[in-house]
């Protein structure tokens, strides 16, 4: 009966523990659809970043800079919601597989755009080859001796 009741206190302490708010809300907090469309567009950057960061450096394009300026927001602002999020784990994953998903969802859609072109290109590469051989082929009619 005893092992119950410690199990029942660890228990109900873990939960309440778990409850508890680690970090209050900031005052300025940025609502959590725009903090999810900040870490998406991170996301977009950090892409770019690593596809091509030449390209980037060319520009002498600040990542942050720019997430400030589009969102009206400052660095303070950013890390102080920031925190505050992590510190939510639950919401925190839920804004990332929500990120995860428009970019699985929008993957999609330029592979299929991808697609279509090379289909498209293909197509004209064949019809393109087609008529070189009508042409070869009436060329060597009209060039031989009957």
């Amino acid at each position: 009966m005893k092992k119950k009741n410690v199990f029942i206190v660890v228990l109900a302490t873990t939960l309440l523990a778990c409850s508890e708010k680690v970090i209050e809300k900031p005052e300025n907090l940025i609502p959590k659809d725009q903090m999810t469309e900040i870490y998406y567009d991170l996301a977009i950057i950090n892409a770019a970043k690593k596809t091509n960061p030449n390209r980037l450096k060319n520009y002498e394009f600040e990542t942050m800079s720019f997430i400030y300026k589009k969102h009206g927001i400052d660095s303070i602002q950013f890390v102080k919601s920031d925190i505050y999020y992590a510190s939510i784990p639950t919401d925190y994953e839920g804004m990332y597989e929500m990120i995860e998903a428009r970019l699985e969802e929008e993957k999609s859609v330029f592979d299929s755009v991808k697609k279509k072109k090379s289909d498209s290109l293909r197509k004209v590469a064949n019809e393109q080859r087609e008529n070189l051989l009508k042409l070869s082929k009436q060329t060597k009619e009209k060039d031989s001796i009957p």
